[in-house]
């Protein structure tokens, strides 16, 4: 079985995916363990957060990166489908969170203006900032401010607090360019106690393992940006690394897959599974698709029923829908549970 793992694999498409993860290994089925445990099907407890990809275009190519996103990637949200959103966030109260990622989305020509928008409806905003974006180009150098002014909370990643560990996962000379960024962020008051500026990052496993607890991983990261460079944040979130994307071409090469879907399956929490992201939150693709969570976006696994594109928006119909499910949904059920926002328990 290994030896036909190991083969490179490069997924041309998200089917060739799916059916790669489908393929019968002798592993139990996502669904039959929610089953188990009473929670199948899974079903929406609302739409609290309205998540949305407005671009595949990044300065940067992570090697976990789930988006596959890069400086070649051309996919990017048009203000057509941007209008519709916020027609949708508008006629709709009980979305309160507007979750904006990439990509950079920075580097949507539409970006400053859609906030902008968004922050005249009176809604938090979260932009996925990698950082290295703000000193990009001149044009970006603004960000902090423009955060500030819009109370944007800035969620980061930053995989290590040292530069060998952080290269080794997005690239060389990115660890120096984030710590400078952060600084800028902490400048203008991002992180600092009673600012009301949140400056949260984001640590990934570097490997085929599960992230460390998240409480001792944050007090690690605290005391050792604080020494070493003076800065200051609120929360580190850890995520794990879904079994998709780049991260899974990663797995197999490494002949890591079989491994790593054990370790997952292992340790399968219902507890982290009643809080799933994917239960309040909605995905909106740059083309206007909806979808469960990120992960079934890359996948393109739209979400049931009849309202599967943002011009179709139908609430009622994606309130009562069932969640859609397949084997990476592993990743966010195991031990703490993991979520755009870290751990779930």
């Amino acid at each position: 079985m290994k030896s036909l793992l190991a083969q490179k694999h490069k997924f041309s498409d998200s089917k060739a995916q799916i059916e790669f993860l489908e393929e019968n290994r002798g592993f139990p089925l996502f669904a039959d363990s929610l089953k188990s445990c009473g929670i199948f099907p899974l079903k929406p407890a609302g739409i609290d957060i309205f998540q949305m990809n407005i671009g595949k275009m990044c300065n940067q190519v992570c090697k976990h990166c789930h988006v596959d996103a890069g400086p070649d990637r051309k996919e990017i949200m048009t203000r057509e489908t941007m209008e519709i959103c916020l027609s949708v966030i508008r006629n709709n109260p009980e979305i309160q969170t507007v979750d904006l990622t990439g990509g950079a989305p920075e580097m949507n020509p539409e970006f400053f203006w859609f906030v902008e928008e968004v922050s005249k409806l009176n809604r938090k905003i979260i932009v996925r900032c990698n950082l290295t974006i703000i000193l990009a180009n001149k044009k970006y150098h603004i960000l902090p401010e423009f955060f500030k002014e819009h109370k944007v909370e800035v969620v980061s990643s930053l995989p290590f607090y040292n530069a060998q560990r952080t290269d080794s996962q997005r690239g060389e000379g990115v660890f120096e360019k984030s710590i400078r960024a952060i600084q800028m962020l902490n400048e203008v008051g991002y992180g600092k106690e009673n600012s009301g500026l949140m400056l949260n990052l984001v640590y990934n496993p570097a490997g085929a393992f599960l992230p460390a607890a998240q409480a001792i991983l944050e007090g690690q990261f605290k005391q050792q940006l604080s020494r070493q460079f003076g800065i200051v944040f609120n929360h580190l979130f850890t995520i794990t690394n879904m079994p998709i994307s780049r991260f899974l071409e990663y797995l197999i090469q490494t002949e890591n897959y079989e491994d790593y879907m054990d370790k997952l399956i292992s340790a399968f929490n219902p507890a982290a599974a009643t809080g799933v992201m994917c239960r309040n939150t909605l995905s909106i693709g740059w083309d206007g698709q909806i979808y469960d969570c990120d992960f079934n976006q890359m996948l393109e696994l739209n979400v049931s029923g009849a309202s599967k594109h943002i011009r179709d928006f139908d609430k009622q119909s994606l309130l009562t829908r069932e969640i859609v499910l397949n084997q990476h949904c592993f990743g966010c059920t195991a031990g703490s549970g993991s979520s755009c926002g870290g751990a779930t328990t």
